[in-house]
């Protein structure tokens, strides 16, 4: 299914006005069941959705035992209907509205933080530097549409992984999600994000562990707080030549 789709717009400016075709992001509702049970829907963009869910609701600790990925099926229409087989239960019963866009919802506690981050990550700051250049070059719906946020993962070398979508949690669940899937370990890589950096940023950071969180954007408090009491080097503010280190700057040479 397609990410973007072409609508017919009138341009406004000083020299007057014009018809035109131009590309806008697509935005689909996703229903999510269990056990063929409808337990929640949201937005997204329709690519990744697989990853989407797995990064979701593995990070949030949505179902209470066994089930497997594999079995997972999704049915692209006018909505996309997600099934997942599943021994478990299903645990709703802590969700938070959470501060970003569309207003989706999270199901971990957001001030609570999360295991200390593991990895030992020492990285450069022109390395990062360039490392976060590269994530913004990544190509994307970004420069087609304007209204889509990224995320990816890399080592101290290279991006590993990439997703976009038109909400910011999404792309990071996205992101976790195909390295879940595809077995990438997180507990020694850095999370580069497009949007601000909000406690629920921090908080899925801190549940895989992941040692460094880099944005373009700024921080919040409670989401300091977290990376602080996580073990998180959390970044603003990356620009070419300087950025901000809010907490556990130790891993930045």
């Amino acid at each position: 299914m397609k990410a973007a789709e072409k609508r017919r717009i009138t341009r406004m400016t000083s020299a007057g006005r014009v018809e035109l075709d131009d590309a806008v992001a697509v935005e689909k509702k996703v229903r999510v069941a269990v056990n063929g049970e409808e337990v929640m829907s949201l937005y997204c963009s329709p690519e990744r959705v697989r990853e989407l869910i797995v990064g979701l609701f593995m990070t949030e600790g949505i179902i209470e035992g066994r089930w497997c990925i594999d079995e997972m099926t999704v049915e692209y229409g006018d909505e996309i209907l997600v099934d997942i087989p599943a021994d478990g239960k299903v645990s709703l019963d802590r969700g938070t509205l959470i501060s970003g866009c569309l207003g989706g919802v999270t199901f971990s506690s957001s001030a609570g933080g999360g295991p200390a981050a593991a990895g030992e990550v020492r990285i450069g700051a022109e390395r990062l530097r360039a490392l976060f250049a590269e994530f913004q070059r990544t190509p994307g719906l970004y420069e087609l549409t304007g209204c889509i946020h990224n995320a990816a993962v890399s080592d101290d070398e290279r991006i590993i992984a990439h997703a976009e979508d038109i909400g910011r949690h999404n792309a990071v669940d996205k992101v976790i999600g195909r390295c879940l899937i595809e077995g990438i370990t997180l507990e020694d890589k850095i999370m580069h994000v497009s949007g601000r950096l909000s406690s629920e940023m921090a908080s899925k950071c801190a549940r895989w562990k992941i040692p460094v969180l880099v944005s373009r954007a700024a921080p919040t408090s409670l989401a300091i707080d977290i990376a602080e009491r996580s073990g998180i080097t959390m970044i603003g503010f990356m620009r070419p030549s300087r950025f901000n280190v809010y907490t556990h700057a130790y891993r930045i040479l």
